[in-house]
C-alpha cells in the first residue's frame, strides 16, 4: 500500500508559513524540508499499511486504536502526535473568541472572505503541508484548530496542557444522511459514481467512516466532559439550534472570554450567529466559488461549496427507510445510551 497519490509535484514553502531563510539558502532549506517530509511520509505509511483495512465511502479506512481514518487524516493523526505541541490557550469558537480582533460587522471579517475551515485549520492536515510546525508554532495565542480525531487518539501534549474542547454531538441519523450527501458531491467532482444510500448506511452501521463508529467516538467525549468540564465542553446539535443565543453565550464562558453586559446590551450574540448561521456563510461568495486544499503536498481539493447544506434537525427521515432508523436508534441505545448510565 502506497500513500503516493496524495502528494502533489509542487515543493516549497507557501508564504507566510515556513520561517525567514536567508535567500542563499533556501535551495538547501526547501531540499531540507522535502527529505524531512519525504521520510516522515514513508514511515507513516509504512505504519498505516499494517493496520486494519476496509473499504468504504472514497476507498480505504484504516483503523487506529479503535477508529477508523482514509489514508489522508490517519498519516495526520501519526504526524500530530508526534509533532504537535499545545498551549493551554488553544481552543475553538473563531467568531467568540476573536471578537476583539475583528469586528463583526465589518466586511473584512475572515469569515465573509475566507472558507472556515481556512479560518480554524483542521490539526491533522497540517502533516500534509511543507513547514507544518514552525507554521503552528509562529500563530498567536489562543490558536483555533479543529479536528475529527478521537479523544484516545489526540496528542498527549493537548490532554496535558490544559487546551479546551469542544465537541459537538450531532443525532446519528442526520448526521449519517449528512455524510452521504457529502460523499456524493465529493465522487461527482471526482468524475466516480453516486454512493448507494444502502452501501453508506452499512459502512456507517459498522463504524467504517471518517473518526467512526460515531457512537464510541462521542461517548469518549462525553465521558471526558464529566470527569475534565473545565477542559472538555460536550455540546448537543439538536440544543445549539433550539436556543442559539443560550449556547453562544455558554461557549463564551467555557473558552474564558465571556460576553460582557454591553456587548449582550448592543447586541454582539445576535450578530455573531447572523455571520456564523449556515444561511449567511452559504451564500457568501468565498464559500459558492472557493476551492479549499487538504494541503501543499497532496493534489486533494474540494469546492468549499460542499461544506454547506441546510443542517435542520430531524432531515434524515425524508431520505432513510423506516426499517434504517430503526437500526441506527437500536445501536444508539446499546452502544450510546447504556453507555451514559
Amino acid at each position: 500500500m502506497t500513500l503516493n497519490f496524495l502528494r502533489n509535484k509542487k515543493q516549497g514553502n507557501p508564504a507566510g508559513k515556513g520561517p525567514h531563510v536567508p535567500s542563499n539558502n533556501i535551495g538547501r532549506y526547501e531540499q531540507d524540508q522535502q527529505q524531512q517530509i519525504k521520510s516522515e511520509s514513508q514511515r507513516y505509511e509504512e505504519i498505516i499499511s499494517t493496520l486494519p483495512k476496509e473499504s468504504a465511502w472514497l476507498g480505504e479506512h484504516y483503523k487506529i486504536e479503535g477508529f477508523w481514518y482514509d489514508p489522508l487524516w490517519a498519516v495526520g493523526v501519526f504526524w500530530a502526535q508526534e509533532n504537535f505541541q499545545a498551549r493551554s490557550s488553544d481552543a475553538l469558537m473563531f467568531a467568540i473568541q476573536k471578537r476583539n480582533h475583528h469586528c463583526i460587522n465589518d466586511s473584512t471579517h475572515p469569515l465573509v472572505s475566507t472558507n472556515p475551515h481556512k479560518c480554524v485549520p483542521y490539526l491533522e492536515l497540517q502533516a500534509h503541508e511543507d513547514d507544518p510546525v514552525t507554521y503552528l508554532n509562529s500563530l498567536p495565542s489562543p490558536r483555533l484548530l479543529g479536528t475529527h480525531v478521537s479523544y484516545t487518539s489526540l496528542p498527549k501534549s493537548i490532554i496535558n496542557s490544559g487546551s479546551r474542547i469542544v465537541c459537538i454531538y450531532r443525532e446519528w441519523k442526520d448526521v449519517l444522511v449528512s455524510l452521504w450527501k457529502f460523499i456524493n458531491k465529493i465522487r461527482s467532482a471526482r468524475s466516480m459514481l453516486p454512493l448507494p444510500l444502502e452501501e453508506g448506511f452499512e459502512f456507517f452501521c459498522k463504524g467504517v467512516s471518517l473518526s467512526g463508529p460515531f457512537w464510541e467516538y462521542n461517548l469518549e467525549y462525553w465521558n471526558v466532559s464529566l470527569e475534565r468540564p473545565n477542559n472538555v465542553f460536550f455540546l448537543k446539535y439538536e440544543d445549539l439550534k433550539k436556543d442559539t443565543p443560550f449556547y453562544v453565550k455558554k461557549l463564551a464562558d467555557f473558552m474564558e472570554c465571556p460576553f460582557p453586559e454591553d456587548e449582550k446590551s448592543e447586541g454582539v450574540v445576535d450578530d455573531i450567529i447572523k455571520l456564523c448561521s449556515l444561511e449567511n456563510l452559504s451564500n457568501l461568495e468565498v464559500n459558492k466559488t472557493g476551492t479549499f486544499h487538504l494541503g501543499s503536498q497532496v493534489v486533494s481539493k474540494v469546492g468549499n461549496d460542499v461544506f454547506f447544506r441546510r443542517g435542520n434537525v430531524g432531515d434524515s427521515k425524508t431520505c432513510l427507510t423506516p426499517k434504517m432508523i430503526k437500526q441506527l436508534d437500536e445501536i444508539t441505545v446499546a452502544k450510546f445510551i447504556k453507555g451514559l448510565d
